[in-house]
């Protein structure tokens, strides 16, 4: 779904001679913070799958948490953002464009914070995540991975690209 959606962006930005167009202002400030608080929470989960496969359930659940938090940051910093723009859904097609890439990635955000507050749920009971078995926080932690490439290549294709 992804490509599909980077590469109808691509078609229209170059197709179209004003992109976007003169009633839609692109930011750059937001999406630039955002963006270090996601890229940064791919390192910060990687420590929490780290911990665990050295039977360090606390730390796990510290850097877990913290990814978590880092993830919900992200998304309010999303929703700020929609509700600062001057420009609706309906707009033109580069806004239609622009909610739809955002906001089906901060729906994969949402999913991957499901995901690690699954796996802090499910740590609660002993034994269940160890050096030995951590197939969930990996899992986890493989998805939220997933989720900043994706976030990096959307950051550079609407914000970015955009500005040039």
């Amino acid at each position: 779904m992804f490509c599909g959606f980077f590469a109808v962006f691509l078609v229209f930005r170059s197709s179209i001679a004003e992109w976007p167009p003169e009633d839609t202002e692109v930011e750059l400030l937001l999406p630039a913070i955002n963006t270090i608080i996601l890229v940064s929470s791919s390192w910060v989960i990687n420590l929490g799958t780290k911990a665990i496969k050295h039977n360090d359930l606390a730390g796990m659940r510290k850097w877990f948490g913290t990814t978590a938090a880092m993830g919900a940051i992200f998304l309010a910093g999303q929703i700020y953002e929609y509700m600062t723009l001057g420009y609706g859904l309906q707009t033109n097609l580069f806004s239609n464009c622009f909610y739809l890439m955002t906001g089906f990635h901060g729906a994969h955000v949402f999913i991957g914070l499901l995901l690690i507050l699954g796996v802090l749920w499910r740590s609660r009971r002993v034994g269940h995540y160890s050096e030995i078995t951590h197939t969930g926080p990996e899992m986890a932690e493989i998805y939220w991975h997933f989720v900043d490439v994706v976030w990096i290549v959307l950051f550079t294709l609407i914000y970015l690209l955009t500005l040039i």
